[in-house]
């Protein structure tokens, strides 16, 4: 199969379930980039492929679910998201040049996100690590509640870019049943946000040189100054131990 160059798919009008054929067919056909325009709500887009050197551009706004169960995929939006981004994701990208909604990364195994905007609540749960898979989802600006929560592996980075005065980067309830990985907050939380499964610990120079590579890609995307990110301390939070409710089920 001979690979081919780019490929424009008007997704005006056009239900979610032939949109997504559409796009598999293509790519299975060998085109390396799929333009999407008017997109409009349709879900599902991206869910359970692997091309991994293959890239989706969407213009639009994209329906919930996008990249879930995704193997391998660079799907880059040009406006904003809704709920369930890389929902079970277990590799490939995903750029919002936007906000987006709830639960994004839930139970994601491997991959990236990147979100310029702030996005909702619940956001990293259940998210898990295997070996060499790390999953990671940085958040340009606030998250709501639950940020974290169960969460069991990957890595989260918050950067609170869109701070207005007196708002906090993130929800309550951060970290809440958290008993792996570690979150990166670019500004203070207080005590009352957090859940009790988790602490915050000092940043050391693995820690900063982790979010240096990141940023270094968030701001390739974004446009913002990577030495105004950095000029901000960050605070690193970790749970407590990895089984918070061991004593739950074993006697």
């Amino acid at each position: 199969m001979a690979d081919k160059g780019k490929l424009t798919i008007d997704a005006k009008g056009i239900h979610y379930k032939e949109l997504n054929e559409m796009i598999e067919n293509a790519l299975n056909e060998g085109y390396k980039e799929i333009d999407l325009i008017n997109v409009n709500g349709q879900r599902y887009i991206g869910d359970g492929l692997t091309f991994p050197d293959r890239k989706l551009n969407i213009y639009g706004t994209p329906g919930n679910d996008m990249a879930a169960f995704m193997n391998g995929l660079t799907i880059e939006v040009f406006a904003n998201g809704q709920d369930g981004i890389g929902n079970t994701m277990n590799a490939g990208k995903i750029i919002v040049h936007g906000s987006a909604g709830d639960i994004i990364g839930y139970g994601m195994r491997g991959g990236e996100i990147f979100i310029k905007g702030d996005v909702g609540y619940r956001v990293g749960i259940h998210m898990k690590e295997y070996m060499d898979k790390v999953p990671v989802l940085v958040v340009g600006g606030k998250a709501g509640d639950f940020l974290g929560e169960y969460m069991a592996g990957g890595r989260i980075i918050v950067l609170g870019l869109t701070l207005k005065e007196d708002e906090e980067i993130t929800g309550l309830y951060c970290g809440t049943g958290m008993h792996g990985g570690v979150m990166y907050l670019r500004g203070q939380l207080q005590p009352y946000q957090l859940g009790k499964e988790v602490k915050i610990v000092d940043m050391e120079e693995e820690d900063y040189k982790f979010i240096d590579k990141y940023v270094t890609e968030f701001v390739k995307y974004f446009g913002y100054s990577k030495e105004f990110i950095m000029s901000k301390p960050f605070y690193k939070l970790i749970p407590y131990n990895k089984r918070p409710y061991g004593k739950l089920y074993a006697y």
